[in-house]
């Protein structure tokens, strides 16, 4: 498992790989977001988007990692902001925050300086020290949901694939921004955002957008590494959620390794679910069919509520 420093070096050299130009023109829209060599129109990027947003979300995927420098960086800076703009349009209030919560200061917490300011100004007055039991702190309350996105990076990664990866990020880190953990794995494991870290989601998904395909699909392995990382978390409910599409070509048995998870919700894609259904029913998990990336927030919502 690579995490931290080891974690950003991996993904600096899988983001080394790069989309010619020729390869982007297959995208009807491309010619006007970027009708010359170093340009990227904005809004007719913005036009593409709320016309056809599967497609366009897939060749932002293959902008930020464009052959052409000046188009790339000019993706990139774009990248992470439509990406969570896409979840915040689409997805329902966010759930999982820990509350803010007050009470007396003598039972923990932070002082709250605006609600004890009478109490203090009032001791200060008599010449004594306030009392803590007359004094109010603030605290968070436990937070109810803790999320660990595990994203299959095996063999081909490009395109629709990596696009869906980012808004799953993004999605996840909506509904729990604290404690959401995003790992992309393969035969190995990157942790892109460790349980708890509260990694800003724009960060997370241009992160995202710097993978490309590797190696096998060990699953057992990304189902042990997801224990890991929610064990980390004092929240009432825990769940992994998979992209992927459940075809383990590694590893041990991952109906094993799953026993370890509270819960299981795997994200399929639509037209290749087979696999990640019985993988679901076979742990008592559940398994939700994905038709594009702008299809995640809403597939997200439904199988957390469920």
């Amino acid at each position: 498992m690579l995490e931290g420093e080891e974690a950003e070096q991996a993904l600096a050299e899988a983001g080394r790989q790069s989309t010619s130009r020729r390869q982007m023109e297959q995208h009807e829209s491309f010619p006007e977001i970027s009708p010359e060599v170093g340009i990227l129109d904005e809004e007719a990027f913005a036009d593409a988007l709320r016309d056809d947003p599967d497609e366009t979300l897939t060749l932002l995927a293959e902008l930020v990692g464009a052959t052409d420098e000046k188009l790339r960086e000019l993706a990139r800076s774009l990248a992470g902001r439509v990406v969570v703009d896409v979840v915040r349009t689409g997805a329902p209030r966010r759930r999982g925050i820990g509350r803010l919560r007050h009470r007396r200061a003598d039972h923990g917490g932070e002082l709250d300086v605006d609600r004890s300011l009478e109490t203090i100004a009032a001791s200060r007055a008599r010449g004594d020290a306030p009392s803590l039991e007359d004094l109010t702190a603030r605290d968070w309350s436990k937070p109810n949901l803790a999320l660990c996105l595990l994203i299959d990076r095996s063999g081909s990664m490009g395109g629709e694939r990596l696009a869906t990866a980012a808004v799953a990020a993004a999605a996840s880190l909506w509904r729990a921004p604290i404690d959401t953990s995003v790992i992309a794995f393969s035969d190995d494991a990157i942790v892109i955002a460790s349980q708890g870290s509260g990694r800003d989601a724009e960060d997370v998904v241009n992160q995202i957008f710097r993978l490309r395909g590797h190696g096998t699909t060990d699953l057992a392995f990304a189902f042990r590494t997801a224990a890991a990382q929610l064990a980390r978390s004092s929240a009432t409910r825990k769940i992994t959620l998979l992209l992927s599409d459940g075809r383990a070509t590694a590893g041990d048995d991952p109906t094993i390794a799953a026993t370890s998870l509270d819960e299981l919700i795997v994200l399929a894609p639509a037209d290749d679910a087979d696999n990640a259904q019985a993988l679901a029913d076979s742990v008592g998990g559940r398994c939700v069919m994905v038709s594009g990336p702008a299809h995640i927030p809403e597939a997200l919502a439904d199988a957390l509520q469920s």
